[in-house]
């Protein structure tokens, strides 16, 4: 049986609003060329994707741990070097590929849900828990709580295993409005 390449990428969601990272878990064929490796990323909202050559990498068989800032994917144009401005949460669409680039590639949706998470997480450090049996109303912000981080989950998973990218966007602006509804009324906690 000829030896082919196995194409991975690894997405992993992290706490920096300002990075995306992308990781190449893949396994290439060993003796076979490999030659115009190429990852391209369309962001949400764009029709085009960024392309990022990544020859290099797949030339030496070694993978690579890509981290990208809104510049680099085309979100801002200049001032990336003084400041890092956030990348917005949404569906990504990530196609890496090597030649023959229209038949050996991988695509994936990832579902950036960082900014969405930090407020979730900011608003969990909020709450004086303790160890031991939680007050009413800490056990109801707690239900409140991890019901959002359910919907936050269930729509990454719509887009990323199921790729339903309409439910997906309907899943996680709902979990932004229970977020929103959930600080609101809790201006006194």
């Amino acid at each position: 049986m000829p030896v082919q390449h196995q194409l991975a990428l690894d997405i992993p969601d992290t706490n920096n609003v300002s990075v995306f990272r992308v990781m190449d878990a893949s396994i290439y064929g060993e003796g076979l060329d490999v030659k115009c490796a190429t990852l391209q990323i369309t962001s949400p909202g764009f029709v085009s994707p960024s392309t990022h050559d990544m020859t290099n990498y797949a030339l030496l068989a070694s993978s690579f741990n890509l981290i990208l800032n809104a510049c680099s994917l085309g979100f801002v144009g200049v001032g990336c070097e003084e400041i890092a401005p956030p990348i917005p949460d949404g569906i990504y669409k990530l196609k890496y590929s090597v030649s023959p680039n229209d038949k050996v590639y991988v695509e994936y949706y990832h579902l950036r849900v960082t900014q969405t998470y930090n407020i979730y997480n900011q608003e969990l450090c909020k709450l004086e828990i303790s160890s031991c049996e939680p007050s009413e109303q800490i056990k109801a912000r707690l239900i409140e709580l991890r019901l959002i981080k359910s919907f936050i989950e269930a729509a990454k998973i719509k887009a990323e295993d199921c790729h339903d990218l309409n439910l997906s966007m309907e899943l996680l602006l709902y979990a932004k409005k229970r977020l929103s509804s959930y600080i609101g009324g809790c201006a006194n906690c």
